[in-house]
């Protein structure tokens, strides 16, 4: 998996139980749990351990498909390896005078209903990587034409890079992790083949694409094709093939068209990982070295971790790891030291606030006392102020002016480093302005390490020319007085 990628999004995975249940059904795994059971004593094996091409039928018949049937006699093959590269069945080496040996149940089998669910999925993640490898090997039409005089596959004729097929597939994939953990509806949405295709071959920089890229784009989603084909028996994606019929008219045009036909884009294949796919992508990740968080990762560590943790997760997502926080903690516990955390004066100490104030709602009401005991605090007096006029409370004292325009400079602060929506942030600097009138003339005052930075930011974001110049200059002051 690519290893220069900045830190992910964190990913919500289902629990290890139910994970467990989805890798037992995957049709991949289930079949060679099946085959682990039939072998017995009349079960004879090849050096590698692959059933003789005799025991085929047998064992395809075993699995409910047709002996007779060659599609069938490879689901039993592929179901076979991978009972044996699991550990499910243990495949004796034939002695120096005989061409085959006998084959067992495996150690590995009693995992399947004796194991823990993360044994389950130690064993669909060793399925997995049985999986992969068959999906970036290389096919072969005749493999005659590149079997050498030694009776060996002759790795030159073959034109395979190994490497490289897994690093483009691992990158393919990681876009797709990527693609799903950073928008919730990408979960269950699936994301067109050539999107994926062309995220690893066209240029970020590069307007219309060439005609040289656009083949290289079709030649990218064909092979993806067939990978994706391999890879949904495992359970990691659920996948769309492409229309064959789109494959005929594609040899039949004297050139690359575009990328996608607007029109059917469902044509040219449709893939998303599935929930255990996720977990799998993750796991690879996690072994290449890569930062893949995932919610719940906060949920023992200490509020300041948290909230500073939170800056990177998308909302939904920061969601669920407070609901995690939270539920591991007594409510007047969790708002009082969520309040302890959000102090301070550093660069990410108003995002820190904003993620304490959303924490805060979830807890309630019983998050009360904790809040009023911080109404003085001249860095969390503004925020529980309003989280206490949210909340319908009565007695709430009126802030001081300072501490009004402390907490506005704040809030922007805030906005600012978690990235928001332009608009929503031009509607929330136009409000505050709009709220107070001389809003400039005190704002530049304000004792707060973002003063200047916020106000050039209002000056970029204030729709009226009069009003940005307003804060351009206010900004000006602030940086000339502190």
């Amino acid at each position: 998996m690519p290893q220069d990628r900045p830190t992910l999004p964190p990913v919500r995975l289902n629990s290890d139980a139910q994970l467990a249940r989805d890798a037992l059904a995957t049709p991949l795994l289930s079949r060679a749990v099946r085959l682990a059971r039939w072998a017995g004593p009349q079960t004879r094996v090849g050096v590698g351990g692959e059933l003789v091409d005799e025991q085929l039928p047998a064992a395809a018949e075993a699995l409910g498909l047709d002996g007779g049937d060659e599609d069938g006699r490879a689901c039993a093959s592929e179901a076979w390896r991978v009972a044996v590269d699991t550990g499910l069945v243990d495949a004796e080496d034939p002695a120096d005078d005989s061409d085959t040996a006998g084959a067992a149940a495996g150690a590995n089998l009693a995992l399947v209903t004796g194991g823990s669910p993360q044994d389950v999925l130690g064993l669909w993640l060793d399925a997995l990587d049985v999986v992969f490898a068959d999906a970036i090997a290389p096919v072969l039409d005749d493999i005659s034409a590149v079997v050498g005089d030694d009776g060996e596959i002759d790795l030159e004729a073959l034109d395979w890079d190994p490497e490289g097929e897994a690093a483009f597939l691992e990158g393919v994939l990681g876009n797709l992790y990527l693609l799903t953990v950073s928008d919730r509806a990408a979960e269950e949405e699936p994301v067109p083949l050539p999107v994926l295709a062309a995220s690893m071959i066209v240029p970020d920089d590069m307007g219309e694409p060439t005609d040289d890229v656009l083949e290289q784009v079709s030649e990218a989603m064909m092979r993806l094709d067939d990978q994706f084909r391999v890879l949904e028996p495992v359970g990691l994606v659920r996948y769309r093939p492409v229309d064959e019929a789109l494959m005929v008219e594609e040899n039949a045009a004297e050139g690359p068209g575009p990328l996608v036909d607007d029109e059917d884009v469902t044509r040219y294949g449709m893939v998303r990982l599935t929930p255990l796919g996720l977990y799998g992508i993750r796991a690879r990740l996690l072994e290449a070295g890569v930062e893949a968080p995932a919610v719940g990762d906060l949920a023992d560590k200490g509020a300041d971790v948290l909230l500073d943790g939170l800056a990177r997760y998308p909302e939904l997502a920061a969601r669920a790891e407070t609901e995690q926080w939270l539920a591991r903690r007594a409510p007047a516990d969790a708002a009082r030291e969520l309040l302890t955390a959000a102090r301070g004066d550093d660069q990410g100490a108003p995002l820190r606030r904003l993620h304490c104030q959303q924490a805060l709602t979830l807890v309630g009401r019983q998050a009360e006392p904790a809040v009023r005991d911080v109404l003085d605090d001249p860095r969390l007096g503004g925020l529980a102020r309003v989280w206490l006029a949210e909340h319908g409370a009565p007695d709430v004292p009126a802030p001081p002016e300072s501490m009004i325009f402390w907490l506005a400079i704040d809030t922007i602060a805030a906005q600012l480093a978690a990235g928001g929506e332009a608009a929503e942030l031009q509607d929330l600097v136009e409000e505050l302005v709009g709220r107070h009138t001389g809003f400039f003339d005190a704002a530049w005052r304000v004792e707060h390490p973002a003063t200047a930075d916020v106000l050039e930011a209002m000056g970029r974001l204030h729709r009226d020319k009069a009003t940005a110049k307003e804060a351009r200059k206010a900004a000006f002051k602030s940086r000339s007085a502190h």
